[in-house]
């Protein structure tokens, strides 16, 4: 028999298992001291979780609270605004992934640059953008770069080969976050503009695909110096419930520790060719702003000085915006995204603030947990 794509992930799936699990997960959250909230730090899982129905599989005392793990999500409006300035430079084609084209900065979106005539375009992979500047030589080809620890390998493999190749016209504006350092400002913030104190996290399912490239030790200190367990687990909902699975098995059994469901993939020290490859090209800024969160030291990442004449914020500087903008009054992507609160409690979610006319950023990716609430909004309920 021919193997088929969905023969690979049909288990994941088989909705006997998922509801063997709930048995489970049920049956041993009647041991627990008290009610238990686990983050889902990734975007994916908040995905899967609202498009199986996951929290309706749930015991009352086993909630979930919605992380910022969706890249598109996190990114302050002034950022955007980098953007959408240098897509409307004459001699510019701006080039980024997928659903950063729809983000609305104070500006207006991406789309709504390319609507007055501006040339951008999206990508699957930054590599796209040594095809679109051979083909337009006379063109600086900007890449607008985002994402976790995923994506910043394919960042740095483009300016391994821009430097290989000697290509003078691409240029990179750099948006790469880390996740742990979010993490821990989740429990314990040092930004005077965002309580973060009164957080309810107990313990966090870590992200899949950020810990194949970094690996599941840098969720070490949580479970040590924070007293959070945490769970890497896969994107599949069988995954998901298998790791809420092992929380609760921890909380019960009074551990505390760093464990991994998605060990077909997931590694300690993760994808050592990626990080020596993010290492080379790039270091820690001292702060990056994350929308609805403030700045958050050691966060973000940046080319190295050597690597300065790629760098398009460096090149662009003097035309690049550096005021800081509010997001509208009426959103609370922030604290969503700090899992504070969730989004029906926002008074335009599914009205002013859909998928067609996203006014926050948690509306626009699908990844993003107001745009799983909407698209899943059915499931919300337990049974």
């Amino acid at each position: 028999m021919e193997l088929e794509l969905k023969n690979l992930y049909d288990d994941f799936r088989d909705a006997d298992t998922i509801k063997a699990y709930a048995k489970m997960i049920a049956l041993d959250a009647e041991k627990l001291e008290k009610p238990i909230n686990i983050m889902e730090v990734c975007g994916g899982h908040t995905h899967t979780i609202m498009k199986y129905g996951i929290p309706q599989l749930m015991p009352q005392n086993v909630n979930f609270i919605h992380g910022p793990g969706c890249p598109v999500c996190i990114m302050p409006k002034e950022r955007i605004d980098h953007a959408y300035v240098l897509s409307m430079q004459e001699d510019v084609i701006l080039v980024t992934l997928g659903d950063m084209i729809k983000v609305p900065g104070s500006n207006g979106s991406l789309q709504d640059a390319r609507a007055k005539g501006a040339d951008v375009r999206f990508v699957y992979s930054p590599m796209d953008c040594i095809k679109i500047s051979k083909e337009n030589p006379t063109k600086k080809v900007i890449f607008f770069a985002i994402g976790f620890e995923t994506t910043t390998p394919m960042t740095a493999a483009l300016v391994n080969t821009l430097i290989k190749q000697d290509i003078q016209n691409i240029f990179l504006h750099i948006n790469h976050v880390t996740v742990p350092e979010v993490m821990k400002e989740l429990i314990d913030s040092r930004d005077i503009h965002v309580d973060s104190y009164n957080n309810q996290i107990d313990a966090f399912l870590g992200p899949s695909h950020v810990s194949v490239i970094s690996g599941s030790k840098i969720y070490e200190e949580f479970p040590r110096d924070y007293n959070r367990p945490v769970v890497v687990a896969g994107f599949e909902p069988v995954d998901v419930m298998q790791a809420i699975s092992m929380i609760v098995k921890q909380f019960i059994e009074n551990r505390c520790e760093l464990e991994v469901e998605y060990n077909r993939l997931v590694s300690y020290d993760g994808n050592i060719k990626a990080q020596e490859l993010i290492e080379k090209y790039f270091e820690k800024t001292d702060l990056f702003k994350w929308r609805g969160l403030g700045n958050i030291p050691k966060s973000g990442l940046r080319l190295k000085e050597e690597y300065a004449n790629y760098d398009a914020e460096i090149i662009y500087k003097d035309i690049l915006p550096i005021e800081e903008i509010e997001d509208h009054k009426l959103c609370i992507c922030g604290d969503i995204l700090r899992g504070i609160a969730s989004p029906p409690e926002c008074t335009i979610f599914g009205t002013a603030c859909k998928p067609t006319t996203p006014i926050g950023s948690c509306m626009v990716s699908s990844e993003g947990a107001c745009a799983a609430y909407y698209k899943y909004g059915n499931l919300l309920k337990k049974q």
